[in-house]
């Protein structure tokens, strides 16, 4: 549990993120063989800006959200994504070949009060660097209040009527934001021959080969260097031709939810549980190799992670956090709890979602400086 003094305002104050860090990587090397110049480069990452340091602690995040926001904590529970934020969204093809939008990492899958998906998705919108439209204009800047407000009214929407964002029906709006562009194209197949082989375990080299299609080559395994939260943890490629082409999958290392580590709770892997859930399209492609405890998906220009950074056109507005926020309602009533937590947000006032996300961006903040003069 998280060790807590008071302050000189009475407050309450958790260990140190650099203890808490500590402890958590400890941890970690129990849960997988962690590769240890990833972990390095997470290291370096965490030092950019206090956004992408978000995306680095979910651990510490866990540690300390309830205490930082006490009347929150005892909201029902559900089933959450755990580390959500601007850019835990990407895109697949479900198994009709649609193409998908929605949340597409569920590596910190655990039960916690529906309130702290929404209140991490806001701060992380608080915190995210000012992107700029394609054009030379500077976009204009949504306001973290109207930020809050989108993100809780698409919400309120996902848990009314859940549904998946398909991209070329009803969110075809979205392709603007999303779709993949002829460079990106160009970018992910030169990644793909430039990443290094690689020899992985034999069960997750069973387990790449046997999600390949009827008549693939066998392929070459490789590895590559991805995200930042989940920097560290072993990740493994195998890249085939078939019918003319090349296809890659991929196995990452999954371990428990840092939520579980952070409250003493016995680990569970509940990936699938919430990215095959009711109200998905799921990627077919997706599955856990449960032996060597491994997820194994698709990679493909067309499945993927969207980073918002990374690209002129994906503008931060406040139709695409609506649509974020309503993804998070769709998820969260999948286990029949819209009722419950209707209830609950009734009861709660119009700001509660723009102060909690506040006070928690200025915590990160103050890890983030604390990382900074660490060295």
């Amino acid at each position: 549990m998280i060790k807590q003094t008071s302050n000189r305002s009475g407050g309450i104050e958790p260990r140190s993120f650099l203890d808490d860090n500590k402890a958590f990587e400890r941890w970690l090397r129990s849960q997988c063989t962690v590769v240890e110049p990833d972990l390095d480069e997470k290291h370096k990452k965490m030092k950019d800006d206090p956004f992408v340091f978000l995306r680095a602690t979910f651990f510490r995040w866990a540690r300390c959200i309830e205490a930082l926001c006490p009347e929150l904590k005892d909201a029902p529970r559900v089933p959450s994504v755990g580390d959500t934020h601007i850019e835990n969204f990407g895109t697949w093809r479900d198994a009709e070949g649609r193409l998908v939008w929605g949340v597409n990492d569920f590596d910190e899958a655990a039960s916690i009060a529906y309130p702290f998906d929404l209140v991490r998705l806001a701060t992380s919108a608080r915190l995210a660097p000012k992107a700029r439209k394609k054009k030379a204009r500077a976009m204009t800047h949504v306001g973290n209040g109207d930020a809050a407000m989108a993100i809780l009214d698409g919400y309120k929407k996902g848990l009314k009527k859940p549904l998946p964002s398909l991209l070329d029906e009803q969110a075809s709006w979205m392709r603007a934001y999303v779709a993949c562009t002829d460079d990106e194209r160009q970018e992910f197949w030169d990644d793909v021959k430039n990443y290094p082989r690689a020899k992985p375990p034999s069960l997750v080299a069973a387990a790449l080969r046997k999600k390949l299609p009827p008549g693939a080559s066998s392929g070459r395994f490789a590895t590559r260097v991805a995200g930042v939260g989940s920097l560290g943890r072993p990740r493994f490629l195998v890249i085939a031709d078939w019918c003319g082409g090349q296809i890659v999958r991929e196995a990452k290392a999954l371990v428990p939810s840092a939520w579980d580590w952070a409250h003493d709770q016995q680990g569970k892997l509940r990936f699938l549980d919430l990215a095959k859930a009711p109200y998905r399209a799921p990627d077919p492609h997706l599955a856990l190799e449960r032996r060597s405890g491994f997820v194994i998906r698709r990679l493909a220009p067309d499945s993927r992670k969207i980073n918002l950074g990374d690209h002129a056109n994906m503008s931060l507005e406040l139709d695409l956090l609506n649509v974020m926020g309503f993804d998070i309602g769709a998820i969260h009533a999948a286990k029949g709890a819209s009722e419950r937590i209707a209830a609950d947000l009734s009861k709660r006032d119009n700001d509660w979602l723009h102060a909690a996300a506040k006070a928690a961006a200025a915590f990160v903040e103050d890890d983030f400086r604390a990382w900074r003069r660490h060295g």
